[in-house]
């Protein structure tokens, strides 16, 4: 997308966004009151001012929306957000922050930042890639093999307060997985690994890519025989009380800070759009011999 057209399009969602904001300040107040403020997920992956790539955040960027967010919404953590979804009643809006992959660079800024204010947060990363310091292959494929988490440093943000969750081992999209073996190995297997490497029980699973053709039903299973308190998907959904707290819907944070807000002040259109994915849980196949690991 060229500058003007950039600039452009800000200027529309941001005309959107201050014209329909009264609207929805009301809207939101309301649900509050009522108990059904929105609980919001987002995701990100990299913060770093160098290298950069389609998944990367500049470092002032993040400080500014760190800073509103915290200005704006009540910052819980994913453990907080199920409670809260489970018992049916949330009266303030809230927001949790995750991150997913496992890149280096998120402790030169990002993370320092978050524990330095104490803003809950969950750390997905690949097993397989964070033991072994690979580079994720997409990054590889168009010649920018970013360097992974160490286990030490993962060790180290677990013991200030990160929760360090399971993104599979091989940064695997589990929508094409067949083989009930490659599942145990992506989501049981990594698990194990990951729980073995940092030494503390991980709890969390997010899908990689995340949106509804990366899901399946036999890997919600999956997630769920093998003692997962949730998993988080990545397709753009708000989280409202009652909705199933297993299932954790995600949002990216986008770096054009209009559209962060239009979508945390509950964009009606984005709300309308979204499907939640509902796996079918009574014909999926749990995997076979996931209890012999």
């Amino acid at each position: 997308m060229s500058t003007v057209s950039s600039y452009g399009s800000q200027w529309l969602l941001g005309t959107y966004y201050y014209a329909t904001l009264p609207w929805r300040a009301w809207w939101n107040r309301a649900e509050a009151r009522a108990g059904r403020a929105p609980i919001i997920v987002l995701f990100y992956h990299r913060i770093a001012d160098h290298t950069w790539n389609a998944w990367t955040m500049p470092t002032r960027t993040f400080e500014r929306q760190v800073k509103w967010l915290s200005e704006h919404f009540e910052m819980i953590s994913l453990a907080q957000a199920q409670a809260r979804l489970a018992a049916g009643h949330n009266a303030r809006p809230a927001v949790a922050i995750t991150f997913d992959d496992g890149y280096a660079e998120n402790c030169d800024f990002a993370l320092p930042l978050l524990i330095e204010h104490a803003i809950p947060v969950s750390y997905f990363v690949a097993s397989r890639h964070v033991i072994e310091r690979q580079p994720f292959p997409h990054d590889a494929a168009v010649g920018k093999p970013l360097p992974t988490n160490s286990i030490d440093e993962l060790r180290d943000l677990a013991a200030a307060g990160i929760e360090i969750g399971a993104h599979t081992r091989n940064h695997a999209d589990l929508g094409k997985v067949r083989d009930p073996a490659e599942l145990q190995e992506e989501i049981v297997i990594c698990r194990t690994e990951l729980e073995q490497a940092v030494g503390r029980p991980i709890r969390y699973f997010s899908f990689p890519f995340g949106l509804h053709r990366n899901l399946t039903s036999e890997a919600f299973a999956a997630a769920r025989e093998a003692g997962f308190a949730a998993v988080c998907s990545a397709y753009g959904g708000y989280n409202l009380p009652g909705d199933d707290p297993f299932h954790l819907q995600r949002i990216h944070a986008d770096r054009e800070m209009i559209r962060l807000k239009n979508w945390l002040s509950v964009d009606p259109r984005k709300q309308a759009l979204v499907r939640r994915f509902v796996p079918d849980v009574e014909n999926a196949h749990v995997l076979a011999g996931a209890d012999d690991l």
